[in-house]
């Protein structure tokens, strides 16, 4: 038996959706789309990030789903959505625009949050005309638009070309992660996770983490590896919010306050004292009252088409 790819009690167990409509993205790829909550409620869309899925939402799901129409998909490779050959931002923004269109009435406008690669997601969709269309207004979890090897401080060494090259074998690594183990534990919790996490947490992403596949975590760290989105920050013009880690050594504080500078319309950075890079797991409270806020104040009230 293949062991489950989260956790399935506590406050990160992921709840039931309400549906899961069929969606599919421009090459014909069927993406897992989950939606939960009331069908007219202001919608909330969740990008998650490399080698995770719609459960590592599950707080924010959970919560908000009370009063929003949360939107959650797996990105290709994880979780419920196949692999395909097709490894790329443009493919990345793809399947957000594909989601948004599918998902939404026309002229209606959600909150669209992203984690980690979710949010290099949203930069690399900024101009796509389904996106620009769509966005309210934008949080930004634990992410880069560059140098993400490089600014790395999983490896505790001096930065430069060694530590670069270094880092990249290990995020790349096609070995199997194989069970959650202690050790498997400990890692993870050194690698992504702040000092404040607690095991409960910690059980939550490696469940998440070590479910998916190998040959989609090398595909897309090769990705990462090369990332450039520097040029799409400028394009981005809706509202837009920032939250870090202090402790995250995957994408340290320095991308945060880089993308800050960059943005036309940015509402802030929160650096958030001892959490590490798994923000909407570590910190659920402040990640979810933002972008709770940022619907609150960047949505309309008033009522759409329903959609199809």
């Amino acid at each position: 038996m293949s062991r489950p790819g989260h956790v399935t009690s506590g406050p990160y167990a992921p709840p039931v959706a309400a549906r899961e409509p069929t969606v599919r993205s421009a090459d014909g790829t069927r993406l897992h789309v989950e939606v939960h909550g009331p069908d007219r409620a202001p919608a909330v869309v969740l990008a998650h990030g490399w080698t995770c899925s719609t459960a590592f939402w599950a707080a924010q799901i959970r919560e908000l789903a009370a009063d929003h129409r949360v939107i959650a998909y797996d990105q290709r490779g994880h979780g419920r959505t196949p692999a395909s050959p097709a490894c790329s931002t443009d493919v990345l923004a793809d399947d957000l625009e594909a989601v948004l269109a599918a998902t939404l009435a026309p002229g209606e406008r959600a909150v669209v949050a992203g984690h980690s690669m979710g949010g290099m997601t949203v930069m690399a969709a900024a101009a796509r005309p389904a996106f620009r269309a769509h966005a309210a207004a934008v949080l930004l979890c634990s992410t880069g638009s560059s140098r993400l090897v490089a600014e790395s401080t999983v490896l505790p060494i001096r930065a430069g070309g060694a530590r670069t090259r270094l880092t990249g074998r290990i995020l790349g690594s096609r070995a199997p992660l194989g069970p959650v183990t202690p050790l498997a534990r400990r890692i993870l919790r050194y690698a992504t996770m702040g000092p404040a996490s607690t095991p409960e947490m910690v059980e939550a992403c490696a469940r998440i983490v070590h479910a998916c596949p190998r040959a989609a975590r090398h595909a897309w760290s090769q990705v990462l590896d090369g990332l450039d989105l520097d040029h799409a920050l400028a394009g981005l013009n809706v509202p837009v919010e920032i939250v870090v880690g202090g402790a995250d050594r995957l994408t340290p504080p320095v991308h945060a306050r880089s993308i800050a500078a960059a943005l036309p319309h940015c509402l802030g950075v929160t650096e958030l004292p001892g959490i590490g890079h798994m923000t909407p797991v570590e910190a659920p409270g402040p990640v979810t009252g933002r972008i709770r806020a940022l619907a609150a104040v960047h949505i309309h009230a008033a009522p759409v088409e329903e959609s199809a």
